[in-house]
């Protein structure tokens, strides 16, 4: 009886907050995956054509680019973002006075927002001729991307090394470990739990860019950052074909959990 009403205070204590889940998240999801089965336009009529827009979706030459374009973003962004993240944690673990200072400013990119941080940007780089540049405007999108974005992992890295055992750095370094064995044999498998959660959050937002794409680039020079997010909002806001928008929304979902299923299994294969 005592664990029943446990369970029910529980329950009574999560019904809100899995109420308003459920109706901000899954309904808006089944919504999309209805509409993706759909052909409507915006003030037209709706008709089901089951997997059609799928179809067609992946016979889009401007699709496949997009997704192509987002793969190379993700390859570009997710490492420098990861690298840039330790290392400022690591520093900052080590600093001796001002860390509560130094931490605030590194973070603050993270708080800007993704508009005006392309705004200036896109100031800063348009003289130089980057943003014009095919070869070049995807690493220059991955590096605003991961100067706006490497505080938040900063952070949770930063949470990780304080909670290495110190005893065990210590011993490691009695032992004549090295600076560099200290960080791959103690350091670095302590922080798996950390580096794979920022690992999943870094992956799935670099799949979804798409305020620093619109704001720097618009998608060009000649779709060189035509992103999929972008795409979705072309199908969507520029076509107004709805259904095939929510058909290349469901796929970047899919995409995404693939990618995600993928990086859990790879960190369970190497512990």
């Amino acid at each position: 009886m005592a664990r029943a009403r446990r369970a029910l205070t529980v329950l009574a204590f999560l019904l809100p907050v899995l109420v308003l889940f459920g109706v901000f998240r899954f309904l808006p999801m089944l919504g999309a995956v209805g509409l993706s089965l759909s052909e409507y336009h915006l003030g037209g009529d709706w008709r089901f054509v089951g997997a059609d827009n799928y179809r067609s979706l992946f016979a889009d030459r401007i699709f496949l680019e997009s997704l192509r374009t987002t793969l190379g973003y993700v390859a570009l962004y997710v490492p420098l973002t990861l690298a840039t993240a330790l290392g400022a944690a690591l520093l900052l673990h080590v600093v001796p006075r001002g860390r509560g200072l130094f931490r605030a400013a590194l973070f603050a990119p993270y708080a800007t927002s993704l508009v005006l941080g392309g705004v200036v940007w896109r100031w800063v780089l348009e003289p130089t001729g980057v943003l014009r540049h095919p070869g070049l405007v995807l690493p220059a999108l991955a590096v605003v991307g991961a100067w706006k974005g490497f505080g938040y992992a900063m952070l949770v890295l930063l949470a990780g090394i304080g909670n290495v055992p110190a005893g065990c750095l210590e011993a490691a370094k009695v032992d004549g470990a090295s600076v560099w064995q200290r960080f791959r044999h103690v350091l670095l498998p302590s922080l798996r739990p950390a580096l794979f959660f920022v690992l999943v959050v870094e992956t799935v937002g670099a799949f979804q860019v798409f305020d620093t794409v619109y704001v720097m680039t618009g998608g060009g020079p000649v779709r060189a950052s035509y992103t999929l997010a972008y795409a979705v909002y072309d199908y969507g806001f520029r076509y107004f074909d709805v259904g095939r928008a929510a058909a290349a929304g469901v796929a970047l979902w899919a995409i995404v959990l693939l990618v995600s299923l993928t990086q859990r299994r790879a960190f369970e294969r190497n512990p």
